[in-house]
Protein backbone atom coordinates (compact mmCIF):
# COMPACT_ATOMS: atom_id res chain seq x y z
CA UNK A 1 0.00 0.00 0.00
CA UNK A 2 2.93 2.47 0.80
CA UNK A 3 4.10 1.14 -2.66
CA UNK A 4 1.02 2.34 -3.99
CA UNK A 5 0.86 5.76 -2.41
CA UNK A 6 4.23 6.61 -3.54
CA UNK A 7 3.64 5.51 -7.10
CA UNK A 8 0.36 7.80 -7.45
CA UNK A 9 2.44 10.33 -5.54
CA UNK A 10 4.68 10.17 -8.15
CA UNK A 11 2.53 10.36 -11.09
CA UNK A 12 0.78 13.58 -9.19
CA UNK A 13 3.62 15.46 -8.98
CA UNK A 14 5.17 14.51 -12.71
CA UNK A 15 1.67 15.28 -14.03
CA UNK A 16 1.90 18.67 -11.88
CA UNK A 17 4.79 19.52 -13.47
CA UNK A 18 4.02 18.25 -17.03
CA UNK A 19 0.81 20.47 -16.49
CA UNK A 20 3.08 23.73 -14.96
CA UNK A 21 5.20 23.49 -18.10
CA UNK A 22 2.51 23.51 -20.51
CA UNK A 23 1.00 26.37 -19.15
CA UNK A 24 4.28 28.56 -18.54
CA UNK A 25 5.14 27.44 -22.51
CA UNK A 26 1.66 28.65 -23.69
CA UNK A 27 1.87 31.97 -21.70
CA UNK A 28 5.49 32.57 -22.53
CA UNK A 29 4.15 32.14 -26.50
CA UNK A 30 1.42 33.96 -26.38
CA UNK A 31 1.33 37.03 -28.60
CA UNK A 32 -0.57 40.35 -27.34
CA UNK A 33 -1.57 42.72 -30.35
CA UNK A 34 0.17 45.57 -30.12
CA UNK A 35 -1.49 48.51 -32.34
CA UNK A 36 1.19 51.61 -33.34
CA UNK A 37 -0.70 54.95 -34.25
CA UNK A 38 1.46 57.56 -36.53
CA UNK A 39 -0.04 61.22 -36.65
CA UNK A 40 0.10 61.51 -40.44
CA UNK A 41 -0.37 65.32 -42.50
CA UNK A 42 -0.05 65.99 -45.80
CA UNK A 43 -1.46 67.77 -49.17
CA UNK A 44 -3.57 66.56 -52.30
CA UNK A 45 -4.67 67.56 -55.66
CA UNK A 46 -8.32 66.59 -56.78
CA UNK A 47 -7.83 66.43 -60.42
CA UNK A 48 -11.41 67.51 -60.86
CA UNK A 49 -10.70 68.47 -64.73
CA UNK A 50 -10.31 65.05 -65.32
CA UNK A 51 -13.40 63.70 -64.02
CA UNK A 52 -15.32 61.37 -65.87
CA UNK A 53 -18.91 62.28 -65.72
CA UNK A 54 -21.22 59.29 -65.53
CA UNK A 55 -24.88 60.68 -64.99
CA UNK A 56 -26.01 64.57 -64.89
CA UNK A 57 -29.58 64.82 -62.92
CA UNK A 58 -31.84 68.08 -62.13
CA UNK A 59 -33.01 68.53 -59.32
CA UNK A 60 -35.71 71.16 -58.09
CA UNK A 61 -32.83 73.10 -55.68
CA UNK A 62 -29.17 72.09 -58.10
CA UNK A 63 -27.50 69.18 -59.73
CA UNK A 64 -26.91 65.30 -58.84
CA UNK A 65 -23.85 64.24 -60.34
CA UNK A 66 -22.15 60.75 -60.44
CA UNK A 67 -18.41 60.45 -62.05
CA UNK A 68 -15.17 59.10 -61.22
CA UNK A 69 -11.64 61.44 -60.34
CA UNK A 70 -8.26 60.73 -59.01
CA UNK A 71 -6.80 62.57 -55.83
CA UNK A 72 -3.16 62.93 -55.68
CA UNK A 73 -1.98 62.72 -52.36
CA UNK A 74 1.78 63.83 -50.96
CA UNK A 75 2.95 63.73 -47.32
CA UNK A 76 2.91 61.17 -45.07
CA UNK A 77 0.06 59.05 -47.21
CA UNK A 78 1.82 59.37 -50.97
CA UNK A 79 0.07 57.81 -53.58
CA UNK A 80 -3.43 58.13 -55.37
CA UNK A 81 -7.02 57.96 -54.62
CA UNK A 82 -9.67 56.50 -57.29
CA UNK A 83 -12.61 57.97 -56.26
CA UNK A 84 -16.15 57.57 -57.13
CA UNK A 85 -18.22 60.41 -56.36
CA UNK A 86 -22.00 61.25 -56.37
CA UNK A 87 -21.87 64.87 -55.95
CA UNK A 88 -24.84 66.90 -54.52
CA UNK A 89 -25.14 70.36 -55.25
CA UNK A 90 -27.92 72.76 -54.01
CA UNK A 91 -27.55 75.64 -55.54
CA UNK A 92 -30.40 77.25 -53.42
CA UNK A 93 -28.72 76.55 -49.86
CA UNK A 94 -25.07 77.30 -51.57
CA UNK A 95 -23.46 73.63 -50.96
CA UNK A 96 -22.02 70.26 -52.11
CA UNK A 97 -22.02 67.16 -50.66
CA UNK A 98 -19.45 64.55 -51.69
CA UNK A 99 -20.15 60.95 -51.36
CA UNK A 100 -19.80 57.79 -52.76
CA UNK A 101 -16.72 54.68 -52.41
CA UNK A 102 -13.08 55.30 -52.74
CA UNK A 103 -9.58 53.18 -53.00
CA UNK A 104 -5.98 54.75 -51.84
CA UNK A 105 -3.09 52.88 -53.30
CA UNK A 106 0.20 53.67 -52.31
CA UNK A 107 2.30 54.14 -48.93
CA UNK A 108 1.52 55.29 -45.36
CA UNK A 109 4.18 57.04 -43.08
CA UNK A 110 6.79 55.14 -45.24
CA UNK A 111 4.97 51.60 -44.96
CA UNK A 112 4.83 49.09 -48.10
CA UNK A 113 2.10 49.73 -50.61
CA UNK A 114 -1.52 49.58 -49.46
CA UNK A 115 -4.49 49.33 -50.82
CA UNK A 116 -7.27 50.62 -48.66
CA UNK A 117 -11.62 51.51 -49.03
CA UNK A 118 -13.69 53.82 -47.75
CA UNK A 119 -17.66 53.83 -48.45
CA UNK A 120 -17.72 56.18 -45.44
CA UNK A 121 -16.21 59.61 -46.63
CA UNK A 122 -18.16 62.92 -46.90
CA UNK A 123 -16.90 66.46 -47.69
CA UNK A 124 -18.87 69.66 -47.50
CA UNK A 125 -18.58 72.59 -49.44
CA UNK A 126 -19.78 76.07 -49.33
CA UNK A 127 -20.66 77.17 -52.66
CA UNK A 128 -20.59 80.96 -51.77
CA UNK A 129 -17.25 80.67 -49.19
CA UNK A 130 -15.25 78.66 -50.81
CA UNK A 131 -14.87 76.75 -47.61
CA UNK A 132 -14.27 73.10 -48.29
CA UNK A 133 -13.82 70.75 -45.05
CA UNK A 134 -14.67 66.70 -45.21
CA UNK A 135 -13.95 63.14 -42.94
CA UNK A 136 -11.95 60.20 -44.63
CA UNK A 137 -12.28 56.59 -43.30
CA UNK A 138 -9.70 54.52 -45.15
CA UNK A 139 -10.19 50.96 -42.71
CA UNK A 140 -11.60 48.66 -44.75
CA UNK A 141 -8.08 46.49 -45.94
CA UNK A 142 -7.47 45.24 -49.53
CA UNK A 143 -3.86 44.42 -49.85
CA UNK A 144 -0.89 44.69 -48.14
CA UNK A 145 0.24 45.62 -44.56
CA UNK A 146 -2.60 46.26 -42.46
CA UNK A 147 -3.45 50.05 -41.45
CA UNK A 148 -6.30 52.50 -40.92
CA UNK A 149 -6.16 56.06 -41.57
CA UNK A 150 -9.10 58.06 -40.32
CA UNK A 151 -8.52 61.89 -41.74
CA UNK A 152 -9.65 64.93 -41.55
CA UNK A 153 -9.51 67.33 -44.83
CA UNK A 154 -9.40 71.08 -45.00
CA UNK A 155 -9.47 72.60 -48.94
CA UNK A 156 -7.07 75.40 -49.61
CA UNK A 157 -8.23 76.51 -52.78
CA UNK A 158 -7.59 75.96 -56.62
CA UNK A 159 -4.70 75.25 -58.32
CA UNK A 160 -4.15 76.88 -62.33
CA UNK A 161 -5.85 74.05 -63.62
CA UNK A 162 -8.69 74.72 -61.11
CA UNK A 163 -8.67 71.48 -59.57
CA UNK A 164 -9.21 71.25 -56.08
CA UNK A 165 -6.35 71.98 -53.09
CA UNK A 166 -6.57 69.94 -49.95
CA UNK A 167 -4.65 69.69 -46.71
CA UNK A 168 -4.80 66.39 -44.54
CA UNK A 169 -4.19 65.12 -40.61
CA UNK A 170 -4.95 62.33 -39.00
CA UNK A 171 -4.23 59.32 -37.26
CA UNK A 172 -3.26 55.57 -39.17
CA UNK A 173 -3.33 52.66 -36.82
CA UNK A 174 -0.58 49.66 -37.58
CA UNK A 175 -2.69 46.76 -35.78
CA UNK A 176 0.74 44.25 -35.20
CA UNK A 177 -0.68 40.55 -35.99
Amino acid sequence: MQDHFFRSSAIGIALLASSTFLVSAANSGEHKAVTRTVQVTGSGIDRLSGAIVHSKQTTSTGVIQRSTETVELSGDLHGRVLYHVTSVIDLKAGTLVNTGDQVFSGTVAGSEPVLLHDSKFRFDGDLKSGQDTGSVYLVDHIAGPRVECTLKVIGTGKNQDGDPTFTYSGQCRFPDA
